[in-house]
């Protein structure tokens, strides 16, 4: 947020994914939040005012229509006292279905029948509905395996009031055999790089440990790698700030998503943030504990806050 525009959020998605989280953390933030207003007033909401301002829509909203949505956001985005964006959260059918279950809360567009056939048919419902919406958003947010507390620094290290203006950079490393990061924008394999999970004494650390990363610098072609990663950014990220866009995601994989992603996606993080980007590092198959990392699945949200069911 600056001092210049004021923000505006529009939070939507799939119920259940963690609109409602994203609201409370926007509210600690300092924004008035208002969940499911009617369409016909959201302008009206928006108003004037001087306090940065979030809004949940989603299906469940009195007169939906997506396209009616997007017409409002389309003349909000034609203002020049205020900063738009659109948030979408979305979460995995079998997440979704899960939350529900736990739960035993009725999806909201879910036909009769058995439990799981009808929260899966409300599921369907819903995407076509919000679809026109996903393909429109600012920031996707997939929180199938996301921890409330990493929800909770994304949205902060986009929307917190001392956050720089223009584009927010996302790093982050992953394992190639637990997925693709959804959200990533870009993704870089270094799985050709000298693997650390051979060599006995280092297999146990991360890549943020000095012995990793010497050994996978000492590779031949990690020189080369490197400078032509730097330069191939260096000409993108400008672009696509100048296009309007305002977060991108890189994702850096590897095998493990332990050791070469995570010293790529290091040192990735440094550079830009060095060159003046904005930048937000997360390792997806690393755990935080007491501010360092080891390694841990993705999956596994046990004592970190995982989001629950809602909408």
């Amino acid at each position: 947020m600056t001092n210049a525009m004021r923000d505006i959020v529009l939070v939507t998605g799939l119920s259940g994914a963690g609109k409602a989280s994203i609201l409370r953390v926007l509210e600690d933030l300092g924004f008035e939040t208002v969940d499911n207003p009617p369409i016909s007033i959201l302008e009206s909401l928006v108003g004037d005012g001087v306090l940065p301002l979030a809004a949940g829509i989603d299906a469940r909203t009195r007169d939906f229509d997506a396209a009616a949505v997007l017409r409002v956001l389309e003349r909000l985005r034609l203002r020049s006292d205020i900063n738009v964006s659109l948030i979408f959260a979305t979460a995995e059918d079998e997440a979704l279905l899960r939350r529900y279950t736990e739960s035993r809360r009725r999806h909201p567009l879910a036909p009769g029948g058995p439990m799981g056939s009808r929260v899966l048919e409300g599921i369907a419902r819903e995407k076509a509905l919000l679809e026109a919406l996903r393909d429109t958003a600012d920031l996707t947010i997939d929180t199938s395996d996301l921890p409330l507390a990493d929800l909770r620094r994304m949205i902060e290290g986009r929307f917190a009031p001392d956050a720089a203006a223009g584009l927010a950079v996302s790093v982050l490393s992953f394992a190639y055999p637990k997925g693709l990061p959804r959200e990533a924008d870009l993704v870089f394999d270094v799985r050709f790089l000298r693997n650390p999970h051979y060599d006995p004494v280092l297999r146990p650390m991360t890549g943020q440990a000095a012995p990793v990363a010497a050994f996978i610098e000492a590779d031949p072609d990690f020189s080369a790698f490197w400078q032509r990663l730097r330069d191939f950014l260096e000409l993108l990220l400008p672009r696509y700030a100048a296009e309007g866009k305002k977060y991108f995601t890189i994702a850096v994989g590897c095998t493990g998503g332990k050791h070469r992603s995570v010293l790529v996606a290091e040192r990735l993080a440094g550079h830009l943030r060095a060159s003046g980007w904005r930048v937000d590092l997360a390792h997806r198959e690393l755990k935080i504990a007491g501010g360092q990392a080891s390694a841990a699945g993705s999956s596994s949200a046990a004592g970190q806050g995982a989001l629950s069911q809602e909408s």
